[in-house]
Formats: C-alpha cells, sequence, structure tokens
C-alpha cells in the first residue's frame, strides 16, 4: 500500500502538470493534488500511529481522501480535460487504492474489536 501510494502520488503530480500546462486548469488541478498526494501521507503516517485507534483514524482520512480523488477525476472526465484512456488508467490505481484502504480499515476495526 505503501509502494502503490506513493506511485500513485507520483501520477497524480504528473496529471497536475499536464493540467496546468495544457489546460491552463487551475482549480481542479489543485484539488486532485491536495486529495491525490494526501492518500501516501496518511498511509505514512499511519506507519507511526500512536494507536490502533489512530492508526485506523488516519487510514480512514486517507480512504476518503481516495474517493474525493476519484470524484476530482470523474469530473475532470465528464468535463474533457483528460480522455477516457487517461481517466481509466487512473481510476483503475484510485479504485486499488480504495480497496486497500477498506481492506486495512476493516481488519483495524476488528482487532480493536477483539481487543
Amino acid at each position: 500500500m505503501k509502494n502503490k501510494s506513493f506511485d500513485f502520488a507520483v501520477r497524480i503530480i504528473n496529471l497536475y502538470k499536464y493540467l496546468r500546462k495544457h489546460h491552463r486548469e487551475w482549480d481542479i488541478s489543485q484539488q486532485i493534488l491536495r486529495s491525490g498526494t494526501a492518500i501516501g501521507a496518511l498511509i505514512r503516517e499511519a506507519e507511526y500511529a500512536e494507536s490502533r485507534k489512530d492508526f485506523m483514524h488516519k487510514l480512514h482520512i486517507g480512504l476518503k481522501e481516495a474517493n474525493e480523488c476519484s470524484y476530482w477525476l470523474e469530473l475532470l472526465y465528464a468535463t474533457d480535460f483528460i480522455n477516457k484512456k487517461m481517466f481509466d488508467s487512473i481510476q483503475k490505481d484510485t479504485i486499488e487504492l480504495l480497496k486497500m484502504l477498506t481492506a486495512s480499515v476493516k481488519t483495524t476495526k476488528e482487532k480493536i474489536r477483539i481487543s
């Protein structure tokens, strides 16, 4: 998850640069940059969480950021800022991160409940 989220952040930064350079898009590009890079940062924060609850909380925020990022990608595609090939490729990665984060949050919730 750590490597996947880092690679995803690199893709998001490249998308941000593309949107700024080729479309002169400033607002949505800022939003997707923030949400798309926050995912990996939150996963890294969770590595040194103070407790299981803190770990779960950080991953849950990462999950929310991934969901927000998915929204911005859908909006960029719907408004023709990115084409179908670009959308499908990066959205696939977003969905993988959403699934990984969801599984981690569920597992951690179960461990907290058992404790």
